[in-house]
């Protein structure tokens, strides 16, 4: 089996989206910027599953370095995972996605911004108890 594992963002309160995106997306002020910068260097060399919306997202240097599957909903994860044995892959966001995967996720990375806003979308506590360990920045 692959060694599965979530990086995400949220926000103070727990927030991760709104209107289809980061409620702090394009954010100029450090922490921001820092928080992408770290998601690209942790996932380098390293395998990222996501979701067509996700993977439209991704820069086109991120494709460089890392290897992108674009997952669909009718797949099963067993399946997407079993293509990646001894590899670590990262599952990217969203919350359907966490939650067809979570139960396989050994570790939830996940760095708390200082954003406090508005949000439609938010983090299920439940995708931690599911599968692996979560280490909170």
């Amino acid at each position: 089996m692959a060694d599965v594992r979530v990086i995400c963002a949220i926000g103070r309160s727990g927030q991760l989206g709104l209107g289809g995106g980061m409620p702090w997306e394009g954010r100029p002020e450090r922490a921001f910027v820092e928080d992408v910068e770290r998601f690209f260097e942790i996932t380098r060399g390293h395998v990222l599953i996501a979701g067509p919306k996700t993977v439209a997202s991704f820069p086109d240097f991120a494709h460089r370095e890392r290897t992108i599957v674009e997952i669909r909903s009718t797949e099963e994860p067993e399946a997407v995972l079993a293509q990646f044995r001894g590899r670590v892959v990262y599952i990217g966001g969203g919350p359907s996605v966490w939650t067809a995967y979570a139960r396989f996720v050994r570790h939830w990375d996940i760095n708390t911004l200082p954003y406090d806003g508005e949000a439609d979308t938010w983090f299920d506590p439940a995708w931690l108890i599911a599968g692996g360990t979560a280490h909170r920045q």
